[in-house]
């Protein structure tokens, strides 16, 4: 008898697993010396999923910088090995629902871990997209941390929206902290969105922190009192997003040392978490350098999405 396999969710909605909703990202080992060929790749499916990209004993010890730190701040349960970042009963995460504090709080996790900035900044990330750009690289100064506890993933959104104001060839890169099931959750991209540019046209040529100037909340967006207006996402609801925009849902049983690289208009998300264990990721950017960059992610203090980088307009 077949064993029932265990409920893949996202926004608490159930994910259908048929082969036509549900599948497995395409690995991109084979060619990720082939730069030629890396490009091709990415032209074709919107993202490039490297396994094994990192070696596990350098994102181990990186891992083990973010789970001391989340213990020293009570969010662990210590009846478990720190190691292990068992989420706390009671330990409160609310905070981060507030765009400023989390990116306070990303900034508490990621520049004091060496490890963490070694592997994201250095050596052979760097390298490799030194050889996929064919030019110097240039990398955001800003480094996104996850710290994902049981509960509700990412909303889907593509990455535009948030950082548009400069190069078009910007990519994402995600990194895991952790050998992750599906139940822990992960990143998922929708099969095929970054080729649905003209039905989302609308959607990406937004930007979150444009406001209406002539509206009755302008003024707070101004000041930083409320963040923003509208916060970027395409859906609430990933199922019925994929009904309509069609395509799969690709994901993976991510491992420790793989690499998932997207490009702004590739649609993605992530899994609910629905263990008792927290889920590590990083988001990082990197571009030609010889393009223009988006000011609110570089620099020793980004401004990030804070009222600096408000740009008002007639609605």
């Amino acid at each position: 008898m077949n064993a029932t396999r265990p409920k893949i969710l996202a926004k608490g909605y159930e994910l259908d697993q048929g082969e036509t909703s549900f599948g497995p990202l395409r690995p991109s080992a084979d060619v990720e010396h082939d730069p030629a060929a890396l490009r091709q790749r990415f032209a074709e499916d919107g993202y490039l999923f490297i396994p094994g990209f990192f070696p596990r004993a350098v994102v181990a010890e990186a891992r083990a910088h973010l789970s001391t730190a989340l213990a020293e701040k009570g969010l662990v349960d210590l009846g478990h090995p720190v190691a292990e970042a068992v989420q706390k009963v009671g330990g409160d995460l609310s905070f981060l629902a507030d765009p400023r504090l989390a990116v306070e709080f990303m900034n508490h996790l990621s520049r004091p871990n060496a490890p963490l900035q070694e592997l994201l900044y250095s050596g052979k990330l760097i390298a490799f997209f030194e050889a996929y750009f064919g030019e110097e690289v240039r990398h955001f100064d800003f480094t996104w941390v996850r710290t994902m506890g049981k509960g509700f993933g990412t909303d889907p959104h593509c990455d535009r929206v948030y950082m548009g104001r400069g190069s078009s060839r910007l990519c994402s890169v995600w990194v895991p902290y952790g050998d992750l099931t599906h139940e822990i959750g992960g990143l998922m991209i929708l099969e095929g969105s970054h080729r649905q540019g003209e039905r989302l046209k609308n959607y990406l040529s937004r930007d979150v922190d444009v406001y209406c100037e002539n509206r009755a909340e302008a003024a707070r967006i101004k000041s930083g009192e409320i963040p923003w207006k509208w916060g970027g996402v395409l859906s609430n609801n990933p199922k019925s997003l994929r009904e309509h925009l069609g395509g799969r849902w690709l994901t993976a049983e991510y491992r420790m040392g793989d690499l998932l690289m997207f490009g702004m208009t590739t649609v993605h998300a992530s899994l609910d978490n629905q263990t008792h264990f927290f889920r590590f990721s990083t988001d990082t950017r990197y571009q030609p350098a010889s393009e223009p960059i988006d000011e609110r992610w570089i620099g020793a203090d980004p401004i990030g999405h804070g009222p600096q980088a408000k740009r008002g307009m007639i609605c």
